[in-house]
């Protein structure tokens, strides 16, 4: 099955359509115009699987995806042009020229966490590079995958891009097949998996992945604005976001003041969602029981609660957690926010090197000599001062991991970057040759000692 899917887009791609640059922006006006044709019924598929409300749908899963969009088609003519480049005077009389040439056939695999806006926000890179794609959404999310197996196959021919369903088997099988590149969203382990079997083939991925990302508050930083943009960025979505704060370690001066404040933002920006049935489910009862047993691992401070038979679990605080429980050494993925205090700010620095390089990181301070120490004495894949989350949702910032969280980025040109290889051409004159490169005598080698030191 997967063999013939691959021989007929490979057939398309051959050929040339998808090179043309008026084609790519066409076929992403296509994608604008179906996800608005489907806005309404891909909202009401993420509400049935993971119980999110239209306005936080369209906020975090539709919005960001007309805004690539439109970039993209803005400056797809800019980026496509072939990039003109000096050469040394080694190479006088000659030219460079960099192509961005398309991968060719591409797999996109997409989570569950953020279906919609990660099964097409790679899928815009692939077109807006010239290629051909096969889309593997997530089986956990099977409402919104119909959807979005519709929409593309009412927009697209099979033989340009594809949505293939199922579970864990179908990917395996995927990743056997020779495709030209793959981009995978998802955890860690699976990413392994994902970068073991491309390996075999020698194709190239881009890995996004999570991590335990820090957010650290400074005893400098405006304490309700940090705990509004904390609780806010933690808690969205029920906290299953793979740049979602992990941990906060706040300075002992002001962690009570934060807590404080911290408590109180989550009730002005959650509770009614509680109490009204509105807040985000945990998509699995596999993944709610997981979230359950973390809540022995330290103190509850605030929420704890839960709801079985509706997978929901209120956004919740912890102190006294062990570094060594499990919560501590594996993503959260949920409305589980440990607290934890520092003295000084080697401590909190050494804290978070001493764990796998995040995928974000968030500093919290109004002292700018403290927001640079943090930023560039951390490795970490992305992040924010004086906020969390928003960074991923400009296409003029790459988005993607360090390490264990990830390899590769992509979003606006990033995302071009991630689709096309840059392939290097070096045109020569023929109107002369230097007869120096041909020559092996100590009066040649002399006079190329003095063009290179």
């Amino acid at each position: 099955m997967y063999v013939d899917l691959l021989e007929r887009q490979r057939l398309f791609f051959h050929q040339g359509k998808t090179r043309d640059i008026f084609f790519r922006k066409e076929q992403l006006e296509v994608l604008k115009r179906s996800i608005k044709t489907r806005e309404h019924d891909l909202m009401n598929a993420l509400k049935v699987d993971l119980n999110k409300s239209t306005e936080e749908a369209f906020l975090t899963e539709i919005a960001p995806l007309y805004q690539e969009i439109s970039h993209t088609i803005k400056h797809l003519t800019k980026w496509s042009k072939p990039q003109k480049v000096k050469a040394p005077i080694s190479h006088f009389g000659s030219r460079g020229v960099v192509y961005s040439e398309p991968h060719g056939l591409t797999l996109i695999i997409a989570p569950w966490n953020y279906p919609v806006q990660l099964a097409f926000a790679p899928l815009i890179g692939a077109i807006a590079g010239g290629n051909c794609a096969v889309i593997k959404p997530s089986e956990l999310t099977p409402n919104t995958s119909k959807i979005i197996k519709e929409l593309l196959n009412e927009s697209y021919s099979k033989d340009y891009i594809c949505v293939v369903e199922g579970a864990v088997e179908t990917s395996q099988r995927l990743l056997e097949q020779p495709f030209d590149y793959i981009f995978f969203t998802g955890s860690v382990a699976v990413g392994k998996v994902v970068m073991e079997a491309a390996a075999k083939q020698l194709i190239p991925v881009t890995l996004e992945l999570g991590g335990k990302s820090p957010a650290v508050v400074d005893k400098s930083a405006k304490l309700d604005l940090a705990a509004k943009r904390i609780a806010w960025g933690k808690f969205i979505n029920a906290g299953q976001t793979c740049v979602a704060p992990d941990y906060v370690l706040v300075h002992e001066e002001v962690k009570d003041s934060f807590l404080n404040h911290l408590k109180k933002q989550m009730d002005e920006l959650f509770s009614q969602k509680i109490k009204s049935g509105s807040y985000p489910r945990i998509v699995s009862e596999r993944h709610f029981e997981r979230l359950l047993s973390f809540l022995n691992e330290g103190e509850v401070i605030k929420g704890g609660d839960f709801n079985r038979e509706n997978l929901v679990i209120s956004p919740t605080l912890l102190e006294e957690v062990d570094w060594n429980e499990t919560m501590m050494k594996e993503e959260i993925f949920g409305p589980l926010l440990p607290i934890f205090s520092y003295r000084e700010a080697e401590e909190a620095i050494s804290i978070i090197r001493d764990r796998p390089c995040p995928l974000a990181f968030y500093i919290f301070a109004e002292n700018e000599e403290m927001q640079k120490r943090f930023i560039h004495e951390l490795p970490f894949g992305g992040g924010c001062i004086n906020d969390t989350v928003m960074h991923l949702a400009t296409p003029y910032l790459p988005f993607g991991g360090k390490g264990e969280s990830g390899i590769g980025a992509y979003h606006g040109y990033n995302s071009f970057l991630a689709f096309t290889h840059r392939k290097s051409i070096l045109k020569q004159t023929t109107r002369f040759d230097l007869p120096i490169r041909y020559r092996q005598d100590e009066k040649a080698m002399s006079l190329l000692r003095k063009i290179f030191r």
